[in-house]
């Protein structure tokens, strides 16, 4: 009994001294001023797009978004520190130095790529979705002319769906009459409650309303662009650039990618894209 105990308690204090060995090791990449908080990630995220990123029965953050940038936040030596919030504040939040991220799956665009440092991760498209039983049938976007329907404000499905619809306006087709809401989730609920007839999201969350027997997709992988990380700091930019193509090297990124069933990027290497802020 007594050797038994012996053991335990050495393996307990050689598990420990690893632990203390291994954190010894990791190697901080950023200097003290090029974060918020020193040791500290600070991410905005809206936790409404599942299985990019959502909160399960326990009100545990879950999805794809949340274990890449653990990871990702390992490699880098950091704490993750989400800081849950809609989507609408985060990009002035980011601009006023309220957090050093934006990690919410954010759309490049050659705009957005000059007021950040944008390091694309993933790629994404749009759906265009009903309720199950819909006798709306959709076969092309044009066919939303002259319908109501509902979408998230201020996201990049918004704006995509907003130039479409003003170049179907200009060939003589009626204007699409769009109803806008903060979350999917309210886009669901009131796509059930018949004040609209269709609704528009991102691919992984209409598939995951289908999935839930909620929604039936009518079209998909439609404008298909990339979707990234958004940084104040350059120098933290490439650090996460860095974390994801090691990553990306030992199988962590392609193992999360299967996981939740999400599109990897196209690129094979991981970069700041854009000139970032002047």
């Amino acid at each position: 009994m007594m050797r038994t105990r012996r053991f335990l308690l050495g393996l307990a204090g050689a598990l420990l001294l690893g632990g203390a060995a291994q954190a010894q090791n990791c190697q901080a990449r950023l200097g003290a001023t090029d974060l918020l908080e020193a040791g500290k990630w600070q991410m905005a995220i809206n936790p409404t797009l599942p299985p990019q990123q959502f909160v399960d029965s326990k009100g545990e953050l879950q999805g794809l978004n949340v274990e890449l940038a653990k990871a990702m936040a390992a490699k880098m030596c950091l704490e993750p520190v989400f800081l849950r919030m809609d989507f609408p504040p985060m990009i002035p939040g980011l601009r006023a130095n309220r957090f050093d991220t934006i990690n919410t799956g954010l759309f490049w665009t050659e705009e957005r790529s000059k007021l950040f440092y944008m390091v694309p991760y993933a790629q994404q498209a749009i759906s265009v979705y009903t309720l199950p039983g819909s006798k709306f049938e959709i076969t092309k976007f044009d066919d939303l002319a002259g319908h109501v329907v509902g979408i998230e404000s201020a996201t990049y499905q918004e704006r995509k769906s907003r130039e479409v619809n003003a170049e179907m306006v200009a060939r003589g087709l009626k204007p699409i009459d769009f109803r806008t809401f903060s979350t999917a989730s309210e886009t669901v609920a009131a796509l059930r409650a018949g004040q609209l007839e269709a609704a528009i999201n991102i691919d992984e969350t209409a598939n995951d309303f289908v999935q839930k027997k909620v929604a039936k997709i009518w079209l998909h992988g439609l404008f298909g662009t990339d979707i990234t990380f958004a940084f104040r700091n350059r120098a933290v930019a490439d650090a996460a650039a860095q974390a994801l193509n090691e990553l990306k090297a030992d199988g962590t990124y392609d193992r999360l990618f299967d996981k939740f069933g999400m599109t990897r990027l196209a690129d094979a290497r991981f970069a700041i894209r854009g000139p970032g802020p002047n």
